[in-house]
């Protein structure tokens, strides 16, 4: 919790001078997707405001936001939560991730999405050299926004943002990070190949695979926890 404070503290600026809860509750989400809270981590509204510079009330929205969104809950007498996933929620996220990327890969592979998406690829290398394996799962959840981006819909760009907030939380529940993402660094690779040789059926065929794969290991990893 205190690495992350610190990091909010930096993120002060960004809020700007008409600071509001929804830029604050972006910050969050986003923090939440780099894995800096953790699923059941109480969230000290006191040690936030502060750290971003906001008052309590509007923190208190954007926690109220965030709890629409599914990523806080809210517990009586208690406080504000990161929210435990269970299976069931593994299963539906991953429902939802083949319509919008299989869509995609299916779609036009050019753009500026693409050049993201190597990008993305390029820096879950050079974190996986590094051991950094936190970096890798940031820059794969980066990856797969980019093959959303490449429907050309912002609605389906924040409907993939939103969803990526739950599926980090979904990745804590393997104790080792390097277990799930290692494999999907090549992976992702591979996908990438296939995309810019214009062979999109293959391409969404690997990624069909590649989806059942990562969803069967997440669902065994939660039923075993």
């Amino acid at each position: 919790m205190d690495n992350a404070l610190a990091d909010l503290e930096h993120d002060r600026s960004r809020l700007g001078r008409s600071s509001t809860a929804e830029r604050v509750a972006d910050i969050l989400r986003e923090r939440i997707i780099e894995g800096f809270f953790r699923p059941g981590q109480r969230l000290s509204e006191e040690a936030i405001a502060e750290a971003l510079g906001v008052s309590r009330n509007t923190l208190r929205e954007s926690f109220r936001l965030l709890g629409h969104e599914r990523l806080l809950d809210h517990r009586l007498n208690r406080g504000v939560f990161v929210r435990v996933l269970s299976a069931e929620d593994v299963a539906d996220l991953y429902r939802v991730r083949r319509v919008l990327e299989l869509a995609a890969v299916r779609g036009r592979l050019a753009g500026t999405a693409l050049a993201v998406t190597k990008e993305a690829v390029a820096d879950a290398e050079r974190a996986a050299s590094a051991g950094d394996w936190q970096g890798v799962g940031t820059a794969n959840i980066r990856f797969h926004q980019a093959l959303v981006g490449l429907n050309g819909s912002a609605r389906l760009d924040e409907a993939m943002r939103q969803l990526l907030a739950e599926l980090r939380l979904v990745f804590h529940v393997i104790k080792e990070p390097r277990v799930l993402h290692e494999p999907f660094v090549a992976r992702n690779r591979r996908l990438l190949e296939l995309m810019e040789a214009g062979r999109a059926d293959e391409a969404a065929a690997y990624l069909a695979a590649y989806l059942d794969d990562a969803e069967r290991l997440l669902v065994q990893a939660h039923r075993a926890g």
